[in-house]
Formats: C-alpha cells, sequence, structure tokens
C-alpha cells in the first residue's frame, strides 16, 4: 500500500480528495493536516465522511514521512516549502497554482510578483493527463492544473493541435465552490443567491495556463459567477482560419480524445441533455465537450462542462498520481456523476 498524507485538507478539494483516496484499493492515508481544526476529526469539516473516516487532523509540524504527499496550500506557500515537503516524501502532487507556469517571466506576469524558486518551475508535470500522460509516467513532481484552464485547454486542444485557429473567445460560467471554504462578502447568501457576476471579464491567472498549453495567445477569457455550488461550464466561440464541416470537427475530436477514459463527447440532435452541463457531472472526473458550427460565418462554438473540485482539481489530481504511480487511470474515478 502507498502511504499518503494530504496536507491542506480541510477545504472543499481536501474533501474530494479524501473522499476518493479513502475508497482507493492502493492507498493508505497517512495524515491529514488543517493548521486551523488540528486535533478535530477530519468528519467534523467533512460530514459526508462520518463513520468513513476517524482521522483527526494534525499540525503540519507533526507531519511524518509517507511516500506522496497532495499539498493543497493557499497560492504561494509551497514554493516556500518545496525543500521541507520534499524530505518528507519522494513524490509531490501540488493543488496551487504555484507550479502550473513553466517560466518565471510568465508567473510574474500573471501573479505579478517573483517566484520563491523559479529554477524548479519547469521541474513539475503540469497534470492534466489527456495532454501529458508520457511525461507523468514515473513523475515525481505533478502540478494539478486550474480548473477553469481545463475546462478551456481540453475543450480547444484538438483545434489548436491541428491549427485551425483564427482566433478564439471563452466565457466561463463558475460555481460558488471554485472560491473555496472562506467566508467573504461575496458568498453571502444575499449578495450570491441569484447572482450572475462577472467577477474577471479579462487577466484571469489561469489565461496563462492556456496560453502555456496550447502554444497560442490568440485566445481572449471571461469569467462569471453563477449561483450553482459545483460545475464549470466553458462556451468558447471559435473563429477557424479554414472552412471546416462538422464531419472534419467530428474527426479531430474523435482522434484526440476517442480512447480517453474521461472525455465524453456529447453531441444529441435533441433533448435538454444534448450539450454538455455541469449538474450531470458533480462528483465526478469526466469533462463533456460538445460543438456546434455557425453556417453563416467561421464560427465554431465549442462548449466544455466539468465539476471544478474533480476534473478541475482532486479528481485530476488523483488521475495523475495514478499514471505516475503505474495504477489504472481510472483507479477510484469511476463515478459517473448524478441525474437528476
Amino acid at each position: 500500500m502507498i502511504k499518503v498524507s494530504i496536507v491542506g485538507g480541510s477545504g472543499y478539494t481536501g474533501g474530494d480528495l479524501l473522499r476518493i483516496l479513502l475508497f482507493h484499493p492502493g492507498v493508505e492515508i497517512q495524515q491529514v493536516t488543517s493548521e486551523r481544526h488540528a486535533g478535530k476529526l477530519v468528519s467534523s469539516l467533512h460530514p459526508n465522511l462520518r463513520k468513513i473516516c476517524r482521522l483527526k487532523f494534525s499540525a503540519v509540524t507533526e507531519l511524518e514521512p509517507c511516500d506522496v504527499l497532495f499539498l493543497g496550500l493557499p497560492h504561494g506557500q509551497m514554493m516556500n516549502r518545496l525543500a521541507e515537503f520534499e524530505q518528507l516524501a519522494g513524490m509531490l502532487v501540488d493543488l496551487s497554482a504555484d507550479f502550473r507556469l513553466h517560466d518565471n517571466a510568465a508567473y510574474e506576469t500573471w501573479y505579478g510578483k517573483t517566484h520563491a524558486c523559479p529554477e524548479q518551475l519547469d521541474s513539475f508535470v503540469y497534470g492534466i493527463a489527456e495532454l501529458h500522460r508520457e511525461q507523468l509516467k514515473g513523475a515525481k513532481r505533478i502540478s494539478g492544473a486550474g480548473c477553469n484552464a481545463t475546462a478551456t485547454i481540453l475543450a480547444l486542444h484538438p483545434l489548436y493541435q491541428a491549427g485551425v485557429v483564427e482566433s478564439a473567445v471563452v466565457e466561463v460560467k463558475a460555481g460558488s465552490s471554485q472560491g473555496g471554504n472562506a467566508v467573504s462578502e461575496g458568498s453571502h447568501h444575499p449578495e450570491r443567491s441569484g447572482a450572475v457576476r462577472s467577477y474577471k471579464p479579462t487577466a484571469h491567472r489561469h489565461l496563462g495556463e492556456i496560453q502555456q498549453e496550447l502554444g497560442a495567445d490568440n485566445i481572449h477569457f471571461s469569467a462569471t459567477s453563477i449561483e450553482m455550488v459545483r460545475g464549470i461550464l466553458a462556451t468558447c466561440h471559435v473563429f477557424l482560419n479554414q472552412d471546416l464541416q462538422e464531419k472534419d470537427i467530428w474527426k479531430l475530436y474523435r482522434g484526440a480524445y476517442g480512447d480517453e477514459p474521461f472525455i465524453r463527447i456529447v453531441k444529441e440532435r435533441s433533448g435538454i441533455h444534448r450539450y454538455p452541463e455541469p449538474k450531470i457531472l458533480a462528483g465526478s472526473n469526466y469533462c463533456d465537450i460538445g460543438f456546434e458550427r455557425d453556417p453563416t460565418s467561421n464560427r465554431l462554438v465549442v462548449i466544455s462542462a466539468l465539476d471544478n473540485l474533480m476534473k478541475g482539481a482532486a479528481g485530476q489530481a488523483v488521475q495523475a498520481f495514478n499514471i505516475a504511480m503505474g495504477f489504472a487511470e481510472t483507479t477510484g474515478l469511476e463515478f459517473p456523476g448524478l441525474h437528476p
């Protein structure tokens, strides 16, 4: 059994990591840390794990050596403690933004500060399995991708890989859990309920990841917060540089994702679920992708949906971990979501 500890396990992503790994046949969870809640039962913060997890939160200073550390610390903390954590575990899976970008100049552009250890930026494998499966095999340092970035990259990757994009405009609608479990003015129920709030119409930090992974700067990105807890819906308006028909687009997506266990191409002729829908993906590691060609212009609309806490965070991290450790990629991740 592989001994795993979770650093920063009190948040929503930490809760989903626990939920997955508790039922992973090759994993033993050794410790879960939380500075604010050390000594409390894990199930006091994650009540869905009552009678399933009897662990108590530990302080980070109480961490013992293990095989793998999943790190769910706030952005900016992991980079200052990299050497400390590497002394404790042979493999690190970082879910923060600290090592997503491979270039310090890009990090400074998108995060407004210098990275604490810029020489280590390109030592982490960016954890989208569909793009980096070979690099993930045997990897000792993995960085989880941003949730908005994941939805966008997976939606657009086949088109950019084929070189058929003139430009793209992406609008993401995101659920409230993307903001974490810290209370804020924006999360106050009278302010949040019924809201459709644009919170980052330009210069969203995840755009740096999108540009890096797609190798392009002709992408424009906006984000809107809506009244949904889990989920992301990315609507991508892609302006093509070639006159592709739907059968050509089908061929591109099937070629890129036909064998992928967690990508589903969704395009029905009728029904309310003929396009991707975040609601039915809650709790799952799937990303659903659909598209529709505009018959009056060179515009292709690509729609992707995922659960931001799963395929956008915890599930994707476990998928990358499975590949790195030689497990079947789908281990612990087979839950299909709920309907209705």
